[in-house]
Formats: C-alpha cells, structure tokens, sequence
C-alpha cells in the first residue's frame, strides 16, 4: 500500500456523519470510526489506576513515615494523614463545580496531571533530601506537606472527571457503545482494587525495607508516565459540549435557596431535590470516620504484631495488611453479584437484590461489626502484653480488614449509585463528588476526635489513648467509642431511609 493509500484509510468514510454535540480536542468534527470507544477509554484508564497507586502508595504508609523519620507522635500523624485524606476527598466538590462550569472534563484532568506530576516530585525531593540531611529541617517538613496538599488537589481536579470522561467516549444512544459503556463501570472499580492491592502490598514494603525515597518515588515514576499516556490518546477523545443548562450548577442551585418563586420552578425543584438528600448524607458520616482508620490507627495497631509468615522469616510490613481490604473486595464482588443478589432477589422482588439505601444501611452495619471486633482484638492484645503472654499474631486483625472490605462493596458501591441516582438531573455531576464529600468529612472528624481525646487523656500525666508505645494506650477504647457513635448513626439513618422517598422506583421499606 502506497503511502496516499495509508492516508486515505485513516479517513472517515465519506458517508459517515459526524457526531452530534462531540469535538476533538481543537473544537473539529469527529467521527464513530475513528474516534472513542476502548481506544480512547483505556488512556483515560491508564491515568485513573496510576492515580489510584500513586495516592494509595503514599497514604498506605504515610503514618509510619510522619511518626517514624519525622518523629511526630501518633495522635498528631494519625491528625494530619486523617486531615490530608479528607481534604483530598473534599476537594472533588469544588472541581466537579470548576469542571462543568469553566473548565470541562478533558482539561481538569490535565490540570490533575500537572499537580500530580509537581506534588510527587516535590514529595520525593524532599524525602530524599531530608534523608541525606540526616532529618528533616523545618522547611523540609514544610515542602512535605505542600507536596501533600498538590496531590490533593490534583485529586479534587482528576475524581469528579476521570470516570466521567471515560464514560464519555461511549455513545449511550448506540447499542454496541452503550454495552461497553456499562462494562467500562463494572471493569473500572475491579480495576482501582488490583491497582490499590499491588501498590500497598509493594510501595510499603519497598519503603520500610529499602529507602522511603524509592518508596515514595514509585508513585512518581508511575504518575509521570500515566500522564503521559493519557497524553498519547488526546487525538482520539471525544469532547462532549456542556448543555445550557448544566453550566454553574451550584451556582443555580445558590439562587433557588434564596429565591422560591415561579420564575424559577426549576431551580427551586433542584434545591429541594438536594436538600432532602442531606438527611441521608449527613448519617452516613460515621461510615467515613470508620473508613479512616485504615490508613492510620489500623496500620499503627499492625505494628505491634508478629507479623512473620510461617518460618520463613519474613515480615510483612504493617501496611500490607491493608491489601486484605482490596482483596476482600475482588472475592466479594463476583460473590454478591452471583449469589447474593439473587438470592435477595427471590425474596424482596427488587431486580437489584435491594435498594440503594439498604445496601448503604447493610455497608454501615458492617462497618459498625468490624470496630467492635477492632476493639475486641485490641482489648485483648493489651490483655496479653499486661499478663506478658506471647505476641499476638498478625491473623488476629485479618478480621476487621476483611469486614471494612465488605463494608466497602456495600457501603460505598450504594452511596456512589444513591447520590448519583438521585441527584437532580442538572447537577448529577456533583453525586460523586457528595459521596466522596462522606469520606472526606468522615476523616475531618477522625483528626478531630483524636486530637481532642489525646489532649483530654494525657491531662493526668498518663501517656493517654493514642500513646506512642501503644503498649501503654487504649485504642480499643478509642474503637468502642466510634462504634457506639456508628451505632446512634445507624439508628438515625434507618429512620431517614424508611421515609425517603426514591425519585423514580418505589423503594423496600426499611424497619426503623
């Protein structure tokens, strides 16, 4: 084939038609054949798994570097990682808004790509340079936290978008387009759990047993090179046009608060419709403060354990144990979806098995089972190190990891299609970044609560709940108390949910 030929094949038949409402990244026609689907999802993939590695390879273990190299305490590291991850799931809110009333899906991910890409560098830099300092300097630990904080707001700019857009580059209107559309949901979050389970399992062990700046420069190798790979795909992405009315939703939704009259029917239906969504948001806050515990008290409480696999020798870092949570999630998966699905089908008639807010209810309630046991576990560790019995073994805890990982399919697979379902139509864009919203609350409270328990428990001269040899702390206490807040939640949410009122399907009662 002569090289006239070979140009003339990559051109559109002359019969095609462009797509409607679609542009390429220079604003020109685009067509079917030579556009979206899996070629161009698969980049917008690429950058979301790299992400999820990234950010899960530095906040797996990011407590065992701030109380270890850098000497911090651990209430106060279990503060500020809790503080960080809340910004980070926080600021989803505010791009989501920047996304569809300025920027649109394409750019905010570039915009992420470039924050990304600063934050870790800054972060290996400073790690590497405090390290051969000998310990970090006061404006080293400066630099830290702002590289942190870069990644949280390239977090903000790329969660809102990243889904979205892959699900962009599907036509819903095309039948072949719109199957693959729903396999992109379904392949996206098993995808996210592979990529967090290889990056706690590897990044935390690189970390503890070779160098943090290796460790910490892993996800910056992998980010620069995801981005760049998002980058290869940009001729190809499809670029859908923002409707009229989908342009500054949360300002529209300002101005019904304020003005209800009959010039603006539409926006007063869209504030009612969101605040009625509050009830349901603000139970579900408990779930957040649990989920913060993983990254930082359950990795601490890890520590402590013999954590040798058989006779072999080997020991798993703390942070690894967090991989039980991923890998719950891959087995559960298929489990609920094969067999627990339809076995509640046959009893409740619901296609789904059960409805949104009950799946939500049954993920809290799990959550609520896996800090009891938290607390049972550790109320016995100390039992044992007080009565000087051996350590206790690292299966101990498997447990409560493998609770939170069910709770996760439950919990947060339900509040990711509730918020999204029932958010009005001109500001669904926005569901996401209000379930992201629980989490990072979630973990503003967990900061908070630690903070001020440690200063009240310390106030007899005690070394206090969070206490830096926890030998000598009561974190199962720390746990009973969130599990008896889980509880009144629990109680508060299932009372919102029986007279919640779905805005398409009649939804299964529940008991109060």
């Amino acid at each position: 084939m002569n090289t006239m030929d070979s140009s003339r094949s990559l051109l559109p038949p002359e019969e095609e038609q462009p797509l409607s409402g679609v542009s390429d990244f220079r604003g020109r026609p685009v067509y079917r054949s030579t556009s979206g689907g899996w070629r161009s999802a698969l980049f917008v993939v690429a950058v979301e798994l790299g992400g999820s590695f990234a950010y899960f390879g530095v906040s797996a273990n990011l407590i065992t570097y701030l109380s270890g190299p850098l000497g911090q305490s651990n209430a106060s590291a279990a503060a500020a990682v809790n503080a960080w991850s809340g910004t980070a799931c926080m600021l989803p809110l505010l791009g989501a808004f920047l996304a569809d009333s300025f920027l649109g899906r394409y750019p905010s991910i570039l915009l992420a790509c470039a924050l990304y890409i600063l934050g870790y560098g800054i972060l290996t830099v400073t790690v590497a340079s405090s390290s051969a300092a000998g310990g970090p300097s006061l404006a080293q630990v400066a630099f830290l936290y702002v590289s942190l904080y870069l990644i949280a707001f390239a977090q903000g700019a790329d969660k809102p978008c990243g889904l979205a857009f892959g699900a962009d580059q599907f036509d819903s209107d095309d039948p072949r387009e719109s199957a693959s559309r729903s396999s992109l949901f379904n392949w996206w979050y098993f995808s996210m759990a592979i990529g967090i389970s290889v990056a706690i399992a590897v990044v935390s062990y690189v970390q503890e047993n070779v160098s943090w700046t290796v460790g910490f420069g892993i996800p910056f190798a992998i980010m620069f090179c995801v981005c760049a790979v998002f980058l290869l795909g940009t001729p190809t992405y499809r670029l859908y046009a923002p409707s009229p009315g989908a342009r500054n939703p949360l300002a529209r939704l300002a101005r019904s608060l304020v003005k209800d009259d009959d010039d603006d029917k539409e926006s007063s239906e869209e504030a009612r419709g969101v605040l009625r969504l509050l009830p349901i948001w603000a139970t579900c806050l408990a779930y957040g403060v649990a989920y913060a515990q993983i990254m930082t008290l359950f990795n601490k409480q890890g520590r402590t354990l013999d954590r040798r696999i058989g006779n072999s020798g080997l020991e798993v870092p703390p942070a690894a144990l967090q991989t039980l949570g991923p890998v719950t999630i891959l087995l559960f998966v298929p489990m609920y979806d094969r067999a627990v699905v339809p076995a509640l089908r046959r009893v409740t008639g619901n296609p789904r098995g059960m409805t949104t807010l009950q799946r939500i209810g049954a993920g809290m309630a799990v959550s609520l089972a896996a800090l009891t046991i938290a607390a049972a576990v550790e109320g016995q560790r100390l039992e044992r190190v007080r009565e000087q019995r051996a350590v206790m073994r690292w299966t101990w805890v498997v447990p409560q990891y493998v609770a939170m990982g069910v709770a996760d399919v439950l919990a947060v697979v339900g509040m990711q299609e509730f918020f999204h379902g029932e958010m009005p139509e001109g500001l669904r864009s926005l569901g996401l970044a209000l379930y992201l919203s629980v989490m990072g609350i979630g973990g503003f409270i967990s900061s908070a609560l630690i903070s001020l328990l440690d200063g009240i428990t310390r106030r007899d001269g005690s070394q206090g709940w969070f206490a830096d040899d926890l030998n000598r702390g009561h974190l199962d206490y720390f746990y009973c108390l969130l599990a008896a807040i889980s509880a009144v939640e629990l109680t508060f949410f299932l009372c919102f949910s029986r007279s919640y009122a779905y805005r398409r399907n009649k939804p299964l009662p529940l008991l109060c």
